[in-house]
Parts: structure tokens; sequence; C-alpha cells
């Protein structure tokens, strides 16, 4: 019974939640609005008990000077930097927090760290732009025209490149594009279908 009632009210939920799209009445509108703000209220605590999770998984090898430890304890004396300011003096713009640590040190960590990404992809693009076969020949050339179209000098070297750009970015880039999200879409449906059907059950945890 601790898996079946679980799966059961999974079900219940889900279904409803599904169905209350095709029934467009103010009281299912109302349970169902309910049922979303007590959804919120639940994320609000997974944040809580992550938050906790961490300082515990972390606090623990701290202590024990486990491998790496040094690394959790920076992870743990920055939560606390940016929890407690956060907590007693607030987050609006032109408070402390906002500006000395989000601004001045969280927004700047942040840019390095994409930054560092940027070579990462550079890697890989020149992996996937080798000239091998034909499709790479047009994946490779398009890289090109478009790389060469968003330099500020691209009128310079052929007046119409920026318009071809815009039509590649707007016409082929947008029809894989919305490919992509159709396909994330159907994914994401069967997933929910599964756990609604009971298919799925990892969110229940290990047997």
């Amino acid at each position: 019974m601790k898996r079946e009632i679980p799966i059961l009210i999974t079900l219940i939920f889900g279904v409803f939640m599904i169905v209350q799209f095709f029934i467009p009445h103010p009281t299912v509108n109302e349970i169902a609005n309910r049922l979303q703000n007590w959804a919120i209220i639940v994320i609000s605590f997974s944040y809580v008990l992550g938050s906790a999770n961490i300082l515990r998984i972390n606090g623990e090898l701290v202590y024990r000077r486990g491998p790496g430890w040094l690394y959790k304890l920076v992870l743990v004396v920055a939560f606390f930097m940016m929890m407690l300011p956060g907590l007693f003096i607030g987050i609006s713009e032109g408070t402390w927090t906002n500006d000395r640590l989000f601004t001045y040190t969280y927004v700047p960590l942040a840019s390095t760290m994409y930054a560092s990404l940027a070579f990462f992809i550079a890697s890989a693009a020149f992996r996937a732009f080798r000239v091998r076969t034909w499709q790479a020949s047009v994946l490779a050339i398009t890289a090109l025209v478009v790389m060469l179209g968003r330099i500020p000098i691209s009128h310079l070297i052929w007046d119409d490149l920026p318009a071809v750009v815009d039509w590649v970015m707007s016409v082929p880039n947008a029809v894989a594009q919305r490919g992509i999200l159709i396909g994330a879409a159907l994914g994401a449906i069967a997933t929910g279908l599964k756990v609604i059907l009971g298919i799925e059950r990892s969110y229940l945890g290990r047997e």
C-alpha cells in the first residue's frame, strides 16, 4: 500500500489536471487553481529540504576532513553569505545583498563560468564542422555565413549578407528549433503519461 496509494493519488490528480482543460466550469477551475497553489507550496518546501540536504552532506565532509573538504567549506560559507543577508536585509535593487553579493559577486562569477564554457563549445564546434560529408559541408558553410553576417563589417563583405543571415535564422533555423521543441514537448507528455499511469515510479524511491 505504500506504493499503490501514491500511484493512485498521482493518477487521480494527474487525470484531473488534464481533464480540467476540457471542462470550462468555474468550480473545476477553482479546484485546479487551488491544486496549483498547493503544488507551489510543495515546491517551496522542496527548496528548503534541498538546501538542508546540501548543508548536511557538505557539512559532514567538512567535519570529517573528507576529500575536497576545502571546496565544501567554501560552498557552505558562500551559502550562508548569500542566504542570511538576503533574509534580513532583502534582495530588492539597491540593497547591500543585491549590489555587493549578486551584482558584483555572483554575476561576474557566472560570466566567468559561461566564458569558460565558450572554449568547450568552440572545441565541440571545431569537431562538428569537420567537412567529411556533404551534410557537414552544408553545416560548415552555413555557420561561416552566419558568423560573417553577424560581425559589424558584414555589409562591407556583401550588402545583402545581413539579410541572408536573417533569412537563415528566421526560416531554416526556426524550423529546426521548432522541431526540437516539438520533440521535447512530446517527450514531456510521454513522461507525464508514464507517471500518471504508474509506469514511471522513480519518484517513489527504491524498493
